[in-house]
This record gives structure tokens, C-alpha cells and sequence, in this order.
């Protein structure tokens, strides 16, 4: 077995990120459902960007958040994604590079723009994401460098790629390669209408052995098993995969596995300002963890308050080291 370069690299749609605080009333007139994820093209993305008010605009997508996350406490990190070699893809490339991460992938020369994600965030702190991917979704097996990828001792990968089909191609070869060198592979479910999309191939890539490890939230769990009952998905999910991290807001999280269940609490938090994020970083403290076999409990907490770091300010990158909150409270190895 290679040598761990880096405890975990993940794989997602590079996007940059456009939020903006705004009213349900904005949200009705643009026909946008209140806390999801909506694709749309570049027309739809201009026409948005168009009336929305000043916005503050940072590197993002998914995978990216976590990952950055994973370097802010002070694992070695990776990340693949495909941007364009435009502005917002040269600064797309500095800001993850600047935040201590791998970041190889070459940029397209030509197609369609570096892409983005608009995303309107009301008074309650709902995020929803209106996402023209744009240039990421030419992201391909030939992005995935097979000694990079078993290289990585965790390889995580966001259900969003999913939705342009090179980007699949490109996760089915990662797990593979990652398998082949005896790494563990996580998934995050990413959205409840993503599972609405893709329930019966996720379930599959579960079943089958191709992800080892499931993020997600409780709306994409009972989406992914189709009950409102908690405890019934749950039990699902624990026959189904070999580690299930369930985030459940205040409620903390659960995880499960074919030998135990283990509840962790949520930190609590003075105001939520912007929920973008919670979930990706709430993966990193957990991958974190896992990166040193922390305990599962210990790596919830993890999760936990990385998460709360995030959801008390606009966008989803730490203002601050989350090596040293951890290690104030305690929870670094």
C-alpha cells in the first residue's frame, strides 16, 4: 500500500460562491422553493444576479468547503474540481491554495465559465442555492489522477456530482482507485432533491460496496428511504452502508454501523446567521476525526462545532482556525 499523503481529498463541483441576504418575498418572485438546490443556465444565473443586492462573493462548492475545512484543522488536504482559466478561475485556484490545500486539476481552456452558485439567505438563516455549474461539470475520469487518489486515505466525494455525467464517470473511477489501495471512500448525500434525483443509484452505490461511508442530514435520509419516520430510515441506513453520519440541526447527530449506534450533541450557537455550509463542514470536523480513529462520538463533536463556526457567519469558510477552537475544547487528537 502507498504511502498517506493526504488524510483526505475530496472531489466536487468547483463553483464559486454569490450569497447575498434577501426575503421569502424575493424567493417567490423568482420561483425558487425555500432551502434547495436548484440547477439552472447561464441566462437564468444572469437574470438572477441581475436583482439580487450586494453580495459578498468566496470560493465555494461543496466538496471544497469540507475539504478546506479538513486543512483549517490542520490535516493534510486535496482537492479535485474543474474551473475555467478565467478570472473567477484564477481566483477561485489562489483562495483554496491559499487555505493550505492540494488543488492540481487543470483548468479548461475553453467551454463554458467558471460556474456558481447564487445563493439568496433569508432572515432565518435558510440557504437557497440557485447553481450554474458551468465549467465543473466537464469535470472527467481524466481529471482523477489514479496515484493521487491512492494517495489519499480518505477520498470524499459530494452527491451533486452526480447531476452532469462526466463528473459520475469521474466518481466511479476515484472509488475504484481509492478501493484498489485499500482507502475508505465517503459519500454526502448533498441535497434531499438530489436524492429525489438519484435515490435508486445512490442505494446502489451503498449496497454494492462503492462508498464506504454516507453523510447526511435528516431531510436526505428519510428522501433516501422514503419515510417520515426517523428510526425506520435510520435502521435502513445501517444495514445499508458500513458508517452512517446522520446530521439532525440541534439535535446533534447520529452515527450508525453494522456494531453500534452513537448520538453526539450539537454546540450551541448564539444566533444562526447563514446555514451555507453546516453540512460540509459538519463532514469535516467528522472525516477529521476520523483521519486520527477518533472515537465516533469524539468525531461528531468534531463535526459539531465546526459547524457551529460556521453557521454564525455569512458563507461557508471558517473565519477562524478551527485547530485552535478545537483545541480550546479539547477535541483534537
Amino acid at each position: 500500500m502507498a504511502d498517506v499523503k493526504y488524510d483526505v481529498l475530496g472531489i466536487g463541483n468547483a463553483l464559486f460562491d454569490v450569497l447575498v441576504r434577501t426575503d421569502e418575498a424575493f424567493l417567490a418572485s423568482h420561483g425558487m422553493t425555500k432551502g434547495s438546490m436548484s440547477l439552472i443556465d447561464e441566462a437564468r444565473a444572469a437574470a438572477i444576479y441581475k436583482d439580487m443586492g450586494p453580495a459578498t462573493e468566496v470560493s465555494g462548492g461543496s466538496a471544497a468547503n469540507t475539504i478546506v475545512g479538513i486543512g483549517s484543522l490542520g490535516a493534510r488536504a486535496a482537492y479535485v474540481g474543474k474551473v475555467k482559466d478565467d478570472q473567477i478561475g484564477k481566483l477561485y485556484v489562489h483562495d483554496i491554495r491559499a487555505a493550505g490545500v492540494a488543488f492540481n486539476t487543470p483548468a479548461a481552456k475553453d467551454g463554458p465559465a467558471t460556474g456558481c452558485s447564487y445563493i439568496l439567505v433569508t432572515d432565518d438563516g435558510e440557504r437557497t442555492m440557485n447553481t450554474y455549474l458551468g465549467a465543473a461539470q466537464d469535470l472527467s475520469p481524466a481529471d482523477i489522477d489514479p496515484a493521487e487518489i491512492a494517495a489519499a486515505g480518505i477520498v470524499y466525494l459530494e452527491g451533486y456530482l452526480w447531476d452532469p455525467k462526466n463528473a459520475k464517470d469521474a466518481f466511479v473511477k476515484a472509488a475504484k482507485i481509492a478501493h484498489d489501495a485499500k482507502r475508505r471512500v465517503a459519500l454526502t448525500l448533498s441535497d434531499s432533491f438530489c436524492v429525489d434525483r438519484y435515490r435508486d443509484e445512490f442505494l446502489s452505490l451503498m449496497r454494492n460496496g462503492t462508498v464506504d461511508i454516507v453523510f447526511a442530514n435528516e431531510s436526505e435520509l428519510h428522501s433516501l428511504y422514503m419515510t417520515s419516520d426517523f428510526d425506520t430510515a435510520l435502521k435502513q441506513l445501517r444495514n445499508d452502508v458500513n458508517l452512517g453520519v446522520v446530521t439532525r440541526s440541534e439535535k446533534g447527530c447520529m452515527v450508525v454501523s453494522s456494531e453500534d449506534a452513537v448520538a453526539a450533541p450539537a454546540f450551541p450557537v448564539d444566533k444562526v446567521v447563514d446555514t451555507t455550509g453546516a453540512g460540509d463542514l459538519f463532514a469535516a470536523g467528522f472525516l477529521y476525526g476520523l483521519s486520527r480513529n477518533l472515537a465516533y462520538k469524539q468525531c461528531g463533536e468534531l463535526g459539531a462545532l465546526a459547524a457551529a463556526e460556521i453557521i454564525q457567519h455569512i458563507g461557508a469558510r471558517p473565519l477562524v482556525s478551527l485547530k485552535e477552537l478545537a483545541g480550546q475544547r479539547g477535541l483534537t487528537a
